[in-house]
């Protein structure tokens, strides 16, 4: 495996040319050992993502429905797996607190979006929630973040 390092080479122009540009394509593409997951990834037939793309959309829908049914404006998503919320309908403000609180209070985790913010008061009262979960753990979310 390669590992980042600093180090120093003393050589012929031509070997110091040769190392650094091992080191520049070991330093700009950080994830290589990804590629080939990704190469396997893409070599799946087109059915394995259809049905991923309806396996996560029927996840996703049965997860919106149940934030909105508990009180949440909800914003559904159409290309990632979290569902963004805004939790003003519910009497709370401060997305860090009411994600600080709400595992103690329902049993369930959420990330308040402001900690992606430059400008944290814009993303104050949003939290999102995941919802590539099995569809039982997604079940139980709801029924918990309904009593709140």
């Amino acid at each position: 495996m390669y590992e980042h390092g600093v180090g120093w080479i003393t050589a012929t122009p031509e070997l110091v040319t040769a190392v650094r540009t091992a080191k520049q394509f070991l330093t700009y593409v950080a994830s290589g050992p990804f590629q080939y997951a990704i190469a396997e990834g893409l070599a799946l037939p087109p059915a394995y993502f259809a049905s991923l793309r309806e396996e996560l959309r029927a996840k996703r829908d049965l997860l919106a429905a149940g934030l909105e049914d508990a009180g949440f404006k909800v914003y559904r998503p159409a290309g990632t797996y979290f569902i963004t919320t805004d939790i003003t309908p519910l009497g709370a403000q401060d997305g860090v607190d009411f994600c600080l609180q709400l595992p103690e209070r329902a049993g369930v985790v959420a990330i308040p979006t402001s900690v992606f913010y430059d400008d944290k008061e814009a993303g104050r009262s949003l939290v999102r929630f995941a919802f590539c979960k099995k569809e039982s753990v997604l079940h139980e979310a709801v029924e918990r973040l309904g009593r709140l």
